[in-house]
């Protein structure tokens, strides 16, 4: 055999044309080629190779629209529930396939925490009790905050110390117990001093800005006032609060929203539930102010670990769509629990599985901490204590600076 001899070259692979290079090939004969009506280059598939807009727009059937939108939504729903199942159930394991690049697969941080902040505070406003305002009036007539002339005060201390005296000199009353009545009856005291300062203060006539003309006093209010100026009451118009480097039209507004949240302030007990309503609305905003602090505890805590912040701020995302589902799945529990109340053991389960959803809330978070992060036991509960109670006094300003915001908008 000649072993010069050689086989000829296969015949060249013909092009296999998918269904979508199909729909967009050239067309052949003497037509013209299809450009992008965006840039004016040539077109050779479903997007443009130069500008990248997409060949398909909103004009076009109907039937072919909705069919791309029904395979848009039913693919972010099978992400989403993907992603809430293994946020709740595999602590630390989003976070880890998010940092090793597998992202297609899972909703976002961002969009889950906001979602799912969303409708956790929904549901905590649908099942607010209702609040009877009743519950919440004082129904002490001797109360001598209430009292609003000189005479009714005098006449409330004389009978709450003359029943002290009358508790105080009876027998068997012990010396600890003496001294008690003594600190309640200084109490009365001070508190009945101050309940006639505020009346004298409240009937004084205030003088108007040119000085002609006596303009009526404030009405005096049965509540206490916000803040005190100088060790006086604040009033807005006789004692009112003001910032030395803020124009006068910036304090008087300053001081008609102080008005305005004390005037919440007094609704409250006839009121109450829309004030509640206010501040748990107003939540959300100031959890999405409070997060970046948590990463930046994060970054602290675990400054040689060399991850970059946001890194931590991707943990803090998580943790807090942890926390909201965890509240939705309490909630749905505790809605469960009540519908079949005529079961007793049925109640007792689902009483069982909120205990251990709380218990799985703190358990979930550490885990997650230690997976993340790869450090041993003792460090890690160490750094969750220490970690958990900086965010804790940062959660507990923020309910407080919500709650002068739901005053303030309310």
């Amino acid at each position: 055999m000649n072993s010069d001899f050689e086989l000829p070259p296969p015949p060249p692979a013909l092009p296999v044309q998918t269904q979508a290079d199909a729909e967009f090939t050239e067309p052949l004969g003497d037509a013209p080629p299809r450009t992008c009506p965006n840039c004016g280059a040539p077109a050779h598939g479903p997007y443009c190779y130069a500008c990248g807009q997409s060949e398909k727009g909103m004009i076009r059937h109907l039937s072919e629209v909705m069919s791309d939108m029904a395979d848009i939504v039913f693919n972010v729903d099978s992400r989403i529930f993907r992603s809430l199942w293994d946020l709740y159930v595999r602590p630390g394991f989003l976070t880890t396939e998010y940092l090793a690049g597998r992202r297609a697969r899972y909703v976002t941080p961002f969009r889950m925490f906001f979602f799912l902040s969303v409708i956790a505070f929904f549901a905590i406003q649908v099942s607010l009790p209702d609040i009877d305002p009743k519950s919440l009036i004082n129904t002490d007539t001797n109360d001598i905050s209430s009292a609003q002339t000189a005479a009714e005060v005098n006449q409330q201390m004389a009978a709450a110390i003359g029943a002290l005296n009358v508790s105080k000199g009876l027998p068997g009353v012990n010396q600890r117990a003496r001294a008690g009545i003594e600190r309640s009856i200084e109490e009365i005291r001070h508190r009945g001093e101050a309940r006639l300062k505020q009346i004298e203060q409240a009937a004084k006539p205030t003088v108007a800005a040119d000085g002609s003309s006596a303009v009526p006093a404030v009405p005096l209010e049965t509540t206490d006032n916000l803040l005190e100026i100088d060790g006086t009451p604040w009033d807005f118009r006789t004692n009112p609060f003001t910032v030395s480097w803020l124009s006068d039209g910036l304090n008087t507004r300053l001081n008609n929203t102080l008005v305005h949240m004390q005037s919440n302030a007094q609704n409250f007990r006839k009121d109450p539930q829309r004030l509640l309503t206010g501040w748990i609305a107003v939540l959300p905003q100031t959890l999405f102010v409070v997060m970046p602090l948590f990463a930046i505890l994060l970054k602290l805590f675990y400054l040689f670990k060399r991850r970059l912040y946001m890194e931590h701020l991707l943990v803090a995302l998580h943790s807090h769509a942890f926390i909201f589902l965890s509240v939705l799945v309490i909630l749905l529990l505790g809605w469960l629990s009540s519908l079949v109340g005529e079961w007793a053991w049925l109640v007792l389960a689902l009483d069982w599985l909120r205990a251990a959803a709380w218990v799985w809330l703190f358990a979930y978070l550490w885990l997650m901490q230690k997976r993340v992060y790869r450090q041993g036991f003792w460090m890690t509960s160490i750094k969750y204590c220490v970690i958990g109670y900086c965010y804790s006094i940062f959660l507990v300003c923020a309910l407080a600076i919500a709650a002068l915001i739901s005053l303030a908008l309310t």
